[in-house]
């Protein structure tokens, strides 16, 4: 299994630091966000290194969002909250500050303030016609 020795989570997952874990299997780790948006914010990363989507491997991903599922579970049932936001960001124009893939499992409250949407505005449909067989081609 991939591990990166400079890497904050690979260190977690190995136990050189500290966290609030919630689950762990053979290829999973979940914990608590120690910066949360909101009570109940958990992480789950693969156990194999990769520092983005990009870069890992499906059946890893596929392990993550079984986790993810079963931890937002968990935290669906623990603290109630009105919705759940899971978001994934990569590279530093998405704000990716640990670079090794993520999930972050935000529960929100209505009114929360927590700003990640960026509003409804329609596109053009030409333009998303367009778009979309661009990004069918490089599928």
């Amino acid at each position: 299994m991939a591990t990166d020795a400079n890497c904050i989570f690979c260190k977690i997952v190995a136990g050189a630091i500290p966290s609030f874990k919630l689950y762990e299997d053979s290829a999973t780790f979940a914990f608590l966000d120690i910066n949360p948006g909101n009570p109940g914010h958990a992480l789950v990363i693969p156990k194999a290194h990769a520092v983005n989507l990009y870069a890992s491997d499906d059946k890893d991903l596929a392990a993550v969002m079984a986790t993810v599922r079963k931890v937002a579970t968990a935290v669906e049932k623990t603290v109630t909250p009105d919705g759940l936001n899971l978001l994934q960001a990569n590279g530093p124009g998405a704000a990716q500050s640990v670079f090794h893939f993520h999930m972050h499992i935000l529960p929100r409250r209505l009114g929360d303030e927590l700003k990640m949407n960026w509003g409804l505005k329609p596109g053009d449909k030409a333009e998303l016609a367009a778009l979309a067989e661009k990004i069918r081609a490089n599928l």
